[in-house]
């Protein structure tokens, strides 16, 4: 992992980025710091990092990467280039000092039989999950921050069979994917160029001729715009939602794409949704860290229900 852009602005945190257990680290306005060490939320009462030169490495970093970071543009969410992740706030958002978090790219290259060694998948699970896909069924993958969407996202991809086009839509990049005939491209946005968003990528996306498009995160208009391509020809889809269970996931889903689209009555939506999506996979975090998957089908799922048919976990 290397850090050669950020190390010479961030010498009080040093130890944390070059820690491989360490997978995030956050900074408050308090001037406190923390991080996510092996899954758990550790406390760091001996780091000391003067606000000023935080606002102004902050300010530095962001230049480099293109973005801008100032009081009319206090907020800052760009990759490094070793495909990590920072995000920040400095004044006026929050005072007095900057709140920064920095969510760090692991190389490693996880497999369906990692997951299943750590416990966070069974093989029930996974061979149904693989099964779906192979078969062109549409997976919304489900979870909180930080549990770990992206990568399971990444695995189930790996089913996709060989001869069909795959199409990727992320903010960063991180999914990494490998098949012979993949296009993945980045939203541009908070960027001194002109903004490019999820929805324009998801609409220009449309005319590339995939057989698989790939999202990394539902969370806007695009919803819409999503569902449309799931019920037009664009069905075996993969995505991300955050949401803590996979019930509460669809119920966002169809959340967003009403905000989108009022026009829409809330039953069509249920409709469509029911229609489009086949399964939501869901992974958690349990109070000690340990992260787990289950699966449930949208087909046995209705919105208002209190029941829902789960797969074998």
């Amino acid at each position: 992992m290397s850090f050669e852009l950020i190390l010479p602005f961030f010498r009080p945190i040093e130890p944390l980025l070059l820690d491989e257990d360490v997978s995030e680290i956050m900074g408050n306005p308090d001037t406190s710091w923390s991080c996510e060490r092996e899954g758990k939320l550790c406390q760091e009462p001996t780091i000391s990092f003067d606000a000023g030169k935080l606002r102004t490495g902050l300010e530095v970093i962001a230049n480099q990467l293109g973005k801008r970071l100032d009081e009319d543009n206090p907020r800052l969410h760009a990759q490094l280039p070793d495909g990590s992740r920072i995000a920040a706030w400095i004044p006026p958002l929050v005072s007095p000092a900057p709140a920064i978090a920095i969510r760090k790219f692991t190389s490693r290259n996880y497999t369906v039989d990692d997951l299943i060694a750590r416990g966070t998948l069974t093989q029930a699970i996974a061979d149904l999950l693989a099964e779906q896909i192979r078969s062109g069924k549409t997976l919304l993958i489900s979870g909180g921050t930080g549990t770990g969407k992206t990568t399971l996202l990444r695995i189930l991809a790996n089913s996709i069979p060989e001869n069909e086009r795959i199409l990727v839509i992320e903010d960063t990049p991180e999914l990494q994917i490998r098949k012979p005939n993949i296009v993945a491209v980045g939203s541009q946005t908070s960027t001194f160029k002109t903004n490019v968003s999820f929805d324009d990528l998801l609409k220009d996306t449309l005319r590339f001729r995939p057989d698989r498009i790939i999202l990394g995160e539902v969370r806007g208009s695009e919803a819409r715009t999503l569902l449309d391509s799931f019920n037009t020809g664009h069905a075996g889809s993969l995505a991300t939602i955050h949401a803590n269970s996979a019930e509460k996931a669809l119920r966002r889903f169809a959340n967003l794409v009403m905000r989108s689209h009022a026009q829409t009555t809330f039953s069509d939506t249920e409709a469509e949704i029911g229609e489009a999506v086949d399964f939501v996979p869901l992974i958690s975090s349990s109070m000690s860290g340990a992260k787990r998957a289950a699966a449930l089908s949208a087909k046995s799922w209705r919105f208002g229900d209190t029941t829902a048919t789960r797969s074998a976990s």
